[in-house]
């Protein structure tokens, strides 16, 4: 029989009853999530011998590689994307609080409507012919990284009856490599779907997870044009911002 939100909500907070305390990063089989059985690796590390070589088989890229309008996902198109518009941006720092310069940050979501522009995305939402859902930036001297996009949607995605992620923007970050990528996601503030969502609530600790929560900064706001919020990225430490590990 197909799990309700009830069942979820059960599982949830059995999970939350023997979570660790202070512990940040969940374990890889999170019973609420039901994909992590499937997805998540169960075989030791394979040790890479000779890692240049990894890094020659692998995509690169340069600094002039990633464009100013690249971190613009409104103006990727000739028209305006349906939405609400508005400024994300944030540093990416160390445990330190010192920043990470030079830091590759890219963007996906889905549009204002809940929807990717993936051939995989089966959700009757109406797809936008002016929004990719994409975008790129390098962090600046202070880490700094700045995008200017829509506010996306909530969407379904079959986990158990009747269930809806909140609304999420997926951040990926490179270090010096691509072999040092890290992947997580940023949430919007006062989503109720937030206490429902099994991604968000395996990350049991509670200020880890208030982590991962921009802030509405209405200094950021543009007049006219987009509401701001603020998100930074602490890569280590107490502090450090939930990583995807094995998802």
């Amino acid at each position: 029989m197909e799990s309700t939100q009830t069942d979820i909500d059960a599982e949830i907070a059995a999970a939350d009853a023997v979570a660790l305390p202070g512990r940040i990063h969940p374990d890889r089989d999170y019973p609420p999530y039901r994909s992590t059985v499937l997805r998540h690796p169960k075989q030791s590390l394979v040790v890479v011998r000779d890692p240049e070589a990894v890094e020659l088989s692998g995509p690169v890229f340069g600094v002039t590689d990633v464009l100013g309008h690249d971190a613009d996902l409104t103006r990727q198109h000739r028209g305006e994307p349906l939405g609400e518009r508005i400024t994300v941006t944030g540093r990416v720092l160390d445990r330190d609080g010192h920043p990470i310069r030079g830091q590759l940050v890219e963007v996906w979501q889905a549009n204002a409507a809940g929807r990717y522009a993936h051939g995989g995305d089966r959700h009757p939402a109406p797809l936008d012919p002016n929004f990719t859902g994409a975008g790129r930036c390098l962090t600046d001297d202070e880490g700094r990284y700045t995008f200017t996009t829509m506010r996306p949607g909530a969407y379904p995605w079959r986990n158990h009856r009747n269930a809806w992620r909140p609304a999420h923007i997926h951040f990926s970050l490179f270090g010096t490599a691509f072999t040092q990528r890290l992947v997580t996601q940023m949430y919007f503030p006062g989503d109720p779907l937030h206490a429902r969502d099994p991604i968000l609530r395996a990350v049991a600790d509670e200020k880890a997870r208030r982590r991962l929560i921009a802030d509405y900064d209405h200094d950021l706001s543009v007049p006219e044009w987009s509401l701001g919020y603020r998100w930074d990225i602490v890569l280590d430490g107490p502090a450090a911002t939930w990583i995807e590990e094995g998802r």
